[in-house]
């Protein structure tokens, strides 16, 4: 069977807004541009806490060489992380291997809506109620299918596909230079979700007030990966950042 693919998206406040409305989170959050990431009066228009991060990153030869060293510290992905089959409630983020090509905007939105607190503004019987309940029992394996297979996934995709400025390309021919990063706070922990690796990573424990755009948080994220690059004077570290908030009233 050929392999499915979407269109892929712009990783920007207007797309991802209306994405996440077709999924069904409550608009009680909104998306938000992250305009800098040291510099307070340009995050001041954010309302925090900061749920989650969603995020555009150049692969860099640095960073590759990161992953491969940290996948292969991992070990066999098999025993590394297996999806629901410990427990269903009892896992503390629900991570999707992404089987879709191009999809890799719209897992990392669903990786934002379905963990930590942002769960909690999931609109009773929308897609992202569905999706998230049906993944929670299932293996990892199992759990990429069942997604693979949702045609309300595919749908909500479709509805934002001709968003944004940038043109859309022939399916599957895009050469991927960058990857979509979800990060999460949950458990009292930053999450590190992305399809294409073995499974959520777990980058390290944040305080009750401290969320995803806090400092310590971005020391912990994006900035270990900017920091990657920057170390091995590598010049290419641009990178897209939009922050899901609180809507500002």
């Amino acid at each position: 069977m050929a392999k499915k693919y979407f269109t892929m998206l712009e990783n920007n406040p207007e797309v991802m807004n209306a994405l996440a409305e077709k999924m069904g989170l409550s608009d009680d959050l909104a998306f938000y541009d992250v305009y800098s990431l040291d510099e307070p009066e340009l995050l001041a228009h954010i309302p925090r806490p900061v749920y989650a991060l969603l995020v555009i990153v150049p692969m860099t030869p640095a960073w590759k060489q990161d992953r491969e060293t940290e996948d292969a510290a991992l070990g066999d992905p098999a025993s590394y992380y297996s999806g629901g089959t410990a427990g269903a409630g009892n896992e503390p983020i629900i991570w999707f291997k992404q089987t879709i090509g191009d999809a890799c905007g719209s897992y990392g939105l669903l990786h934002c809506a379905i963990n930590g607190a942002t769960s909690k503004f999931i609109l009773p019987g929308s897609t992202l109620e569905q999706l998230r309940n049906d993944a929670i029992p299932l293996a990892k394996d199992e759990r990429a299918q069942m997604l693979y297979d949702s045609k309300a996934f595919e749908e909500a995709h479709r509805s934002v596909a001709g968003m944004g400025d940038t043109p859309e390309p022939d399916v599957g021919t895009r050469e991927h230079t960058g990857y979509f990063i979800a990060y999460v706070k949950a458990n009292g922990h930053l999450w590190e979700l992305e399809g294409s690796r073995d499974g959520p990573l777990n980058r390290g424990a944040l305080d009750e007030d401290e969320d995803v755009l806090s400092p310590r948080g971005l020391e912990l994220g994006l900035k270990r990966i900017i920091k990657l690059s920057a170390g091995a004077d590598e010049q290419d570290l641009r990178f897209s950042c939009i922050a899901l908030a609180p809507r500002a009233s």
